[in-house]
């Protein structure tokens, strides 16, 4: 795939600063207060931008893809989910850091992020792009040891749809796709990116989700959708997951 200028951004971004018009309001600014080094540089890393039936048409800055202005609009981007098992069965659950800037400070899957718009990370054919996106992720924010863990572990399950506003300036909107792990792995996570971390059991994560729902934990949204509409019923069968997947379906739409 040739992505030299293929696909122009669609909004005011890193690439095209310098003819921008993107003005930045007094409330913008503050929302980036929490935010840390590492954050800030990856808002200017490059999303790919997709069509509602997951074709890439365009390239944007994740910045520019988590602004609800743009979202509102209609700026959809690819994602991924990590669901990570150990050997018995347990989820690996963690709680965003709080200088996230979409959902700080919030319990969710494994690990999930994007692939950014360069070749490795574009190939389509058998979701290759985006597990390699996800190891890439596997790696460095759960610091993974690279010899631990390769493409063939990271099974592509099926795709999901959802929108979900974060707070007034920042939200999320995106083709997820769900990637399943079963494996016992080292960890060390990036305290940048994850402020802690668990390994769960089926009814452990209920509860928490329960606690969700009654307000004394924050939950994001994509999370609760992935436990109640697929994980719930996978869980008995996580030895073999074949019958479940499903990569031609976009759950959601």
């Amino acid at each position: 795939m040739d992505i030299g200028g293929t696909y122009p951004p669609l909004f005011p971004s890193a690439v095209n600063r310098k003819q921008s018009t993107f003005v930045f309001t007094e409330m913008f600014q503050a929302s980036k207060t929490h935010l840390d080094e590492l954050q800030l540089k990856r808002l200017e890393e490059m999303c790919i931008v997709i069509d509602k039936q997951d074709q890439i048409i365009g390239a944007e800055t994740k910045k520019n893809c988590h602004l609800m202005e743009n979202i509102e609009k209609g700026l959809l981007h690819r994602g991924f989910s990590v669901i990570l098992f150990n050997t018995k069965n347990q989820l690996l659950v963690q709680q965003r850091a709080d200088a996230k800037y979409t959902f700080p400070g919030h319990f969710t899957d494994s690990c999930s992020s994007h692939p950014l718009y360069m070749p490795d990370e574009l190939e389509e054919k058998d979701a290759l792009g985006v597990r390699r996106a996800a190891l890439r992720r596997l790696q460095t924010e759960l610091g993974i040891p690279q010899e631990q863990i390769s493409i063939k572990d990271i099974i592509f399950m099926n795709r999901i749809y959802h929108k979900s506003p974060s707070d007034g300036i920042w939200g999320d909107h995106e083709i997820g796709y769900l990637l399943l792990v079963r494996k016992d792995l080292m960890l060390n996570p990036d305290t940048r990116e994850v402020r802690s971390y668990r390994y769960m059991s089926q009814e452990d994560v209920q509860e928490l989700l329960d606690r969700g729902a009654r307000g004394e934990e924050k939950i994001t949204p994509w999370f609760r959708t992935i436990v109640e509409g697929f994980l719930l019923s996978w869980w008995p069968y996580l030895e073999d997951v074949s019958p479940f997947i499903e990569p031609d379906k976009i759950h959601g739409l």
